[in-house]
């Protein structure tokens, strides 16, 4: 049976590209009755009854999947931060990495809007992202109309599906219509009521663009640990993991255990303070929340 892939998602039907045709297509009412959603990403197995239109009726294995926003099969995710309008917050980039990773995806950080912050605001983040690159991060710096973005970008691009994820209003639209200007999304405004960026991305969809495919999807300013594990979190602050060998007791969770080489790195300053705290308020989150049922 021809296969697919789910290039977009609209209103009830899916948009599959198969030998370079998009086709419209429905889900089959079996999906409904086992609560499964088609995604976009998936690779799909499709019966065709017209020229344009056919079925999904079946989805191949995901090797990874997003809730929000509602997307499988992502090799690397850019989280885009903007310096100022809203705010470069390393908190929240802590947040994103560590759910990122926890689903095996790539992270990469790209950071916008260094062109319209101040210099003191530039100098204190550089200082920040220089960490994140010290723990091997990639970092892309840019700005709207950068006339090198598309050079920077197409190595990260080429041959991978990414997902572009971040706040409201920290350019993720500026960035695709700078890498396609055809595509001319409409870009957010910042509310100065709210300080956030207003929703402007309708649906997900992937787009061809250097060589690979890039989901442009809405903004989002929370993330949960719902499906992490307390045991598991260390595992997605690189740094920490590297270091967890040298541990007395296997298994350290790096707070009150003795003997523990991740705490003493934070005492020396090899591992940023500010991440160690990121991370035991991340744990203590997740201890919190309530037990999960089956």
């Amino acid at each position: 049976m021809p296969k697919g892939q789910i290039r977009k998602a609209i209103s009830g039907f899916y948009y599959v590209e198969q030998d370079g045709q998009l086709i419209q297509c429905k889900g089959r009412g079996v999906f409904r009755n086992r609560g499964i959603t088609p995604l976009v990403g998936d690779i799909v197995t499709i019966v065709r009854e017209g020229d344009n239109d056919a079925t999904v009726t079946e989805i191949d294995e995901r090797k990874n999947e997003l809730v929000r926003p509602p997307i499988s099969n992502i090799d690397q995710a850019f989280l885009v931060f903007s310096l100022v309008e809203p705010d470069f917050s390393p908190h929240l980039l802590d947040r994103f990495l560590v759910v990122i990773e926890s689903y095996g995806i790539k992270p990469v950080i790209c950071v916008t809007k260094k062109d319209i912050a101040s210099e003191s605001v530039v100098q204190d983040a550089e200082a920040a992202l220089n960490y994140y690159r010290d723990i091997g991060y990639d970092v892309v710096e840019t700005y709207i109309d950068d006339p090198n973005l598309f050079t920077v970008l197409e190595p990260f691009l080429k041959d991978q599906t990414t997902v572009l994820a971040g706040q409201s209003g920290v350019g993720k639209s500026t960035l695709l219509n700078t890498l396609i200007p055809e595509l001319a999304l409409k870009t957010g405004e910042i509310s100065d009521a709210l300080g956030r960026g207003k929703h402007t991305t309708r649906h997900v969809e992937l787009m061809e663009v250097a060589g690979g495919l890039v989901a442009d999807t809405p903004g989002f300013s929370s993330l949960e640990f719902t499906h992490i594990e307390k045991e598991e979190l260390r595992n997605y602050f690189v740094e920490m993991e590297r270091s967890a060998s040298d541990c007395k007791f296997r298994g350290c969770l790096h707070t009150k255990e003795p003997g523990c080489a991740v705490k003493a790195k934070v005492e020396t300053g090899e591992i940023l303070q500010s991440r160690y705290k990121n991370y035991v308020q991340f744990l203590q989150e997740i201890t919190d929340r309530k037990p999960r049922y089956s």
